[in-house]
């Protein structure tokens, strides 16, 4: 069996597009080695309310802390996932299939992720879950567990080669700075994934956004999420 990877950063209850290619992928490093990021998706991200979409933001020390990475990040307090708790409670709980997935995230914020320090740990507590609820058999790794060496392309090629993968799956905006020649020449096959013509679904308010959390869909689709997907 071939190996497909994708690298990428960890990010906060990611939105629909971070899905796209798990799918297709047997392996998902999470590069949390790499510079922490304010005002950034590793530590914030969005839901719906009735006015809109509103941040979700773990709030993250970074006093003198210039050039921390992301596996370095510890959050302030403990408090803030209750307050997260309480206010993806509040706008969801009229959501059509609220009460039949609350109990997945109740359990993680309420309890498991009140006692964590660090932000990589958090993040993929949560992202472990939304791949266990869309049944994807994609298997999480960290970069720490690889020796990373050379440039920002041969980086990404070194992990491919050290999980003897064949294909390399990442974002469009990755066209401005991969070196596409040197994965030919690993005979690694390099694939842009789709962000784009996602289907529409009823979300509780007047209009419609696609770039907000996952958990829009799990509390509005349920067991029907998987289906509003471009798993091309």
């Amino acid at each position: 069996m071939s190996n497909k990877v994708i690298i990428t950063q960890s990010n906060y209850i990611p939105w629909k597009g971070y899905f796209t290619t798990m799918k297709k992928a047997t392996h998902l490093v999470l590069y949390d080695s790499a510079q922490y990021t304010r005002r950034d998706w590793r530590n914030r991200n969005k839901i719906i309310t009735p006015t809109g979409p509103s941040w979700l933001s773990i709030p993250i020390d970074v006093k003198g802390k210039y050039h921390q990475k992301v596996n370095e990040a510890k959050v302030k307090n403990n408090q803030w996932s209750i307050d997260h708790w309480n206010k993806i409670k509040q706008n969801y709980q009229k959501a059509p299939c609220f009460k039949e997935y609350s109990g997945y995230f109740e359990d993680l914020y309420l309890n498991l992720l009140i006692e964590q320090v660090y932000l990589t740990d958090i993040n993929k507590i949560m992202l472990q879950k939304c791949i266990d609820l869309l049944d994807l058999k994609v298997e999480i790794l960290d970069s720490r567990d690889f020796n990373i060496r050379g440039g920002k392309t041969e980086k990404l090629i070194n992990i491919c080669n050290d999980l003897g993968a064949d294909e390399y799956y990442t974002g469009p905006a990755a066209k401005g700075y991969i070196d596409e020649e040197i994965f030919y020449k690993n005979n690694i096959s390099l694939t842009y994934y789709d962000l784009e013509n996602f289907p529409v679904y009823n979300q509780l308010w007047d209009s419609f956004d696609h770039y907000v959390s996952i958990l829009d869909m799990f509390f509005n689709l349920g067991d029907n999420t998987s289906e509003y997907f471009n798993w091309r």
